[in-house]
């Protein structure tokens, strides 16, 4: 457990059939603290209110205390989460919620403590609720048809924030899944929010972008950085620069990596995160005198395939060898490590989740991006990987389960998300192709299909979902170039103004030729990467 737990007073456990045996035993509650460990108020709710030698006597008196890191088990986090870090979750023996809240200061979880014991001890078990979200019931299915991306595009616009940028109208979340989505449906909508992201949420000084802003103006920034939000602006920069060419979104994807690669990386792959702390509200020139923030150097599958299929965009827009080489070490590291017969284990531990659909969805998605930008070495990861995982969690709706099931607290009931499903059926669109199998097209059709019915109430922070449909009922852009990888009709592929495009290299014809694969067969093959512009473009 981490030092943070330590320094309480609370006799914590680790999050396993044994702590809710004992709640069984002693008939009493369990207190699941969910922690993260970039996050401040975790820090502060260990000082103020654990550290309280009363309270800490009451918990573990009264409780089973369990303390539950969000990012080694992202299964518990999707269960228990209350809505932010930390998240205190009060939880029968069965894993049922009784009470929960956010971070508390002493008096109100005084009153929260008294509160649980006494419902505890009229109803039991009966006080007990499982959440909405995993009550059963088969997910909305619907037709996969034009409709789905229309309906999501449509709320780019409800939901724009015409003044200041960006969605919504409280606090700013980049939503760098949302900004790549417009990049091709509100092109104006996702550079100015990015244009916003920049000028708000980078660290000028020590570099990477802040979590999200708490005002609608992007001020006020939550200043913790997390790699999976760096490597998707990373990424969705990058793909703003391949769209109009502008050093103002190749410059931050630029700092980005430098953020990444001097600050996250561990030597061997990307670290989870950096706290946020007094360092980063010091004054710039007074941040030399203040302790650094620590870097959480767990290196978790699906945040370092992230970071991989970024700087691969990146790479495969600039020649940036900086780029590449970091993307070839992250997915050696990905492929020597963490993948084992079609299964990826969450991190490098022997008690780590395994077979989690968010890694198996970002690796897949990693290793079919490096197949089409460094060659097709990459693809027997993607295919088996691809393989296992239609195979052990997509069920009879057609939508995939987040995991294996597991006998503990909530974590036996099923829970479908949407956007780790969007993001496996776009990996398994870009396999099709690859391939030239139906099986995965087939699978991410049924997997749009299984949410299609509540398209029309969908917002934009899935609108990856919106991309995954469109690609699953319009072919993407499918260019085929029948020359090695890395020459300069290859390096044309890549940079055609379609981030949402398929580059199959190496393809079988007659050498340095290229062609497009369309609804209607193979265009004629051009020699030339002004040919395959001027191709590409006739086809738009």
């Amino acid at each position: 457990m981490e030092d943070a737990a330590d320094r309480t007073r609370v006799e914590w456990r680790e999050w396993g059939e044994a702590a809710f045996a004992e709640a069984a035993d002693r008939d009493v509650p369990l207190l699941v603290a969910l922690v993260a460990s970039w996050s401040d108020w975790c820090r502060q709710m260990d000082e103020r209110t654990y550290a309280e030698p009363r309270i800490a006597a009451n918990v573990n008196d009264d409780f089973v205390p369990v303390r539950v890191d969000a990012d080694r088990h992202p299964r518990v986090r999707e269960r228990y989460n209350m809505g932010g870090f930390p998240s205190t979750v009060f939880v029968t023996p069965e894993g049922n919620h009784i009470a929960g809240a956010t971070f508390l200061e002493p008096e109100g979880f005084r009153q929260v403590l008294q509160r649980v014991r006494e419902t505890w001890d009229e109803q039991g078990e009966d006080a007990g609720q499982v959440p909405r979200s995993l009550q059963g019931g088969e997910p909305p299915r619907g037709p996969v048809d034009g409709e789905i991306e229309r309906l999501l595009a449509g709320q780019l616009g409800d939901q724009y924030d015409d003044e200041h940028a960006g969605w919504g109208t409280s606090e700013k979340f980049p939503l760098p899944g949302t900004i790549e989505f417009a990049l091709k449906r509100e092109r104006d909508q996702a550079l100015r929010t990015l244009d916003a992201v920049a000028r708000n949420l980078t660290d000028d000084v020590d570099g990477g972008f802040f979590r999200f802003a708490h005002g609608r103006d992007w001020s006020d920034p939550q200043r913790e950085k997390v790699l999976s939000e760096n490597a998707s602006l990373l990424r969705a920069f990058a793909h703003a620069y391949l769209h109009t060419g502008s050093e103002a979104y190749r410059d931050p994807a630029a700092d980005a990596i430098d953020y990444l690669t001097g600050t996250l990386w561990t030597g061997a792959a990307f670290g989870g995160s950096e706290a946020a702390s007094a360092y980063f509200d010091a004054p710039d020139e007074e941040r030399a005198g203040h302790e650094e923030p620590a870097v959480d150097e767990t290196a978790y599958a699906d945040v370092n395939a992230l970071a991989a299929d970024a700087l691969l965009a990146f790479a495969s827009y600039t020649d940036d060898e900086t780029a590449t080489r970091y993307a070839e070490r992250t997915l050696d590291y990905l492929a020597d490590s963490l993948v084992d017969d079609g299964t990826v284990r969450h991190f490098d531990a022997p008690a780590a989740p395994t077979g989690l659909l968010a890694d198996r969805a970002q690796v897949t998605q990693a290793f079919a991006t490096a197949a089409q930008v460094l060659g097709d070495g990459y693809l027997d990861t993607a295919v088996a990987v691809a393989d296992a995982t239609i195979d052990d969690l997509q069920d009879a709706t057609g939508a995939f389960q987040d995991g294996p099931g597991e006998d503990v607290g909530l974590l036996d009931m099923p829970l479908r998300p949407i956007d780790d499903a969007a993001t496996f059926a776009n990996a398994l669109v870009d396999l099709h192709y690859l391939t030239g199998d139906d099986r995965y097209l087939d699978a991410a059709r049924d997997a749009v299909g299984a949410f299609a019915g509540a398209a029309d109430r969908m917002g934009v922070q899935v609108a990856s979902y919106g991309t995954a449909a469109s690609r699953v009922v319009d072919r993407p852009l499918v260019v085929a170039v029948a020359d090695e990888v890395g020459s300069d009709l290859h390096r044309a592929a890549l940079r055609m103004a379609d981030h949402e495009k398929v580059v199959l290299p190496d393809a079988d014809s007659e050498r340095e030729t290229a062609w497009l694969e369309t609804t209607d067969g193979t265009t004629a093959a051009v020699d030339s990467p002004e040919a395959l512009a001027d191709l590409v473009a006739s086809t738009q």
